[in-house]
């Protein structure tokens, strides 16, 4: 009776608890990171503050924590020289989704087509690449003085941005399919358009959600380099104003501005990734050296 109790206790955990104990692990992980990135922030900002202070660092080129809070308190509450500041970030914002969301379907569409077209592909190629080498500065001069000082040629400069970094991650996530899916997919009688559906759009969501991240960071770039090129209103606009006036702290508080921008559409895509991939296992490793 001894032998047959003793033969069911476990030598090792359960299952539920080596789950527990992950999830504990994770937490208490993500609670070092959190606090170790607080107290970084503080350290920066606080040296920067203390060299401006004394005198060490020039406040007048490089700016003072204290001038950028004042310059955005200024701003919230009388407004900015272009108009309410709600609206200036409404304004890049908008351009922002529109050339992120335009370059983001092209990017995949192009991708997808020249993934799956070889002839197609080597017929483009010299042309795509010459296009992508072309500064982007020209390119925002360019849309200004063809598309005008609207929103067009801000939202044309983001989607062309955007579009090559989407396309290149979505050609190459294309190509990288397994060839055993593909041949079993014909196996089993699917033709073209199931094929592109049901194996090579999935198969390359990996690569395509992956360049997301990157590509919202460039929709933003290039919305602000073309307000800043010519513009009427806009964030963009607040930094070159603040830079023809020697505004140091107005530039740094656009930047600001423009980092909780970026930092919210970041959690956005990745709460999106999150959602679309979940059958995606986990697969990032720790790497000790």
């Amino acid at each position: 009776m001894l032998a047959d109790s003793a033969l069911h206790v476990p030598a090792t955990m359960t299952e539920e608890e080596q789950l527990l104990r992950a999830k504990l692990r994770i937490r208490k992980r993500r609670i070092v990171v959190n606090i170790l990135r607080v107290v970084l922030g503080i350290v920066i900002v606080g040296s920067w503050q203390l060299t401006t202070a004394t005198g060490f660092v020039d406040k007048f080129n490089f700016g003072q924590p204290t001038g950028i809070v004042t310059q955005l308190q200024k701003w919230i509450t009388d407004g900015t020289a272009q108009g309410p500041l709600w609206k200036q970030v409404v304004v890049t914002l908008e351009e922002t989704l529109l050339g992120f969301g335009l370059g983001m379907v092209l990017g995949v569409v192009a991708g997808v087509l020249l993934g799956t077209n070889r002839l197609l592909a080597d017929i483009l190629a010299p042309y795509i690449k010459a296009l992508n080498a072309i500064p982007r500065v020209v390119l925002g001069a360019i849309f200004t003085i063809a598309l005008g000082l609207g929103m067009t040629s801000k939202v044309a400069l983001a989607l062309v941005l955007v579009f090559f970094v989407v396309f290149f991650n979505a050609y190459q996530g294309v190509r990288e399919v397994d060839p055993n899916l593909l041949a079993n997919a014909r196996l089993l009688g699917a033709d073209r358009r199931r094929v592109i559906q049901g194996v090579i759009v999935p198969s390359a969501m990996s690569w395509i959600l992956a360049s997301l991240h990157t590509a919202f960071g460039f929709a933003l770039i290039g919305a602000v380099v073309g307000e800043f090129l010519g513009s009427t209103e806009g964030i963009g606009l607040l930094i070159s104003s603040s830079q023809n006036t020697f505004n140091a702290n107005g530039v740094f508080a656009a930047m600001v501005l423009l980092a909780v921008v970026a930092l919210t559409a970041e959690a956005c895509v990745t709460a999106a990734e999150n959602r679309l991939v979940r059958w995606r296992p986990n697969q990032s490793v720790d790497v000790h050296i």
